[in-house]
């Protein structure tokens, strides 16, 4: 049986790369990697303090049913929600969950992030979404499967590569990617994102003006030069 080596050490980095961002205090957040070939995913264990992290603690789970298969250690208790992400998304392996102050506050408020800028349109493709209000029932039974569920229906004919984020009403945002690095990557970027967008809709309010979104030519510009057909971001090596 595999012990999934390269996997744990792979999603012990992106957690350790959470911690380090600044992004979640105590052991408010976590990061999962999967390995489609496996059909298995990678993530960071329940209630267990960054600085006393390692790769054994890492506890693998079954993409299909998000059981745990692997370890020692209880799995993060938002693992449900990887897992159904995983199940809807097969073009995303790693994704991301904490509580940053600006996006969390975004997704309290109940509130979709609005592209007003280019710093946002440069990786998300259109506003960041806030899910739907979970049913009662849904609270009271697999909440965190629900949960999954209300995100990938807030995609409902979008791209989730092109906006790979979204803010989960009343509770926090999530973020996904090609990998767990990439999912770690598109957290702190939309914690910018909307960290700005409360700043700017603070600075309107103030001049009694109503917050202005970016034009759409310019967003969809900032947009395509890092993710379109002709992209020119970046080095082609």
């Amino acid at each position: 049986m595999s012990d999934y080596i390269e996997l744990r050490a792979r999603t012990l980095d992106a957690n350790q790369t959470l911690a380090r961002s600044g992004l979640v205090i105590l052991t408010w957040g976590n990061a999962s990697q999967a390995d489609r070939a496996a059909g298995v995913f990678a993530i960071k264990p329940s209630g267990v303090p960054y600085d006393r992290l390692s790769a054994d603690d890492i506890v693998v789970c079954s993409i299909q049913t998000g059981e745990k298969i692997w370890g020692r250690l209880n799995p993060s208790s938002d693992t449900p929600t990887h897992a159904k992400l995983y199940q809807a998304w097969p073009q995303i392996n790693g994704a991301c969950h904490a509580h940053p102050v600006y996006s969390t506050a975004w997704s309290q408020a109940s509130r979709a992030l609005p592209a007003l800028g280019t710093t946002h349109a440069d990786t998300f493709d259109g506003d960041v979404p806030v899910t739907r209000r979970l049913t009662v029932q849904e609270v009271e039974g697999d909440y965190e499967a629900a949960t999954g569920t209300a995100i990938v229906e807030a995609f409902k004919g979008r791209d989730p590569m092109g906006t790979p984020a979204a803010l989960v009403r009343q509770h926090g945002p999530f973020a996904w990617g090609k990998d767990a690095a990439e999912a770690v990557e598109h957290m702190i970027i939309l914690e910018q994102s909307a960290r700005i967008a409360h700043k700017q809709y603070a600075l309107t309010d103030a001049l009694s003006e109503s917050p202005r979104k970016l034009d759409e030519p310019l967003r969809r510009k900032h947009y395509e030069r890092k993710h379109g057909a002709n992209a020119t971001y970046g080095q082609r090596l």
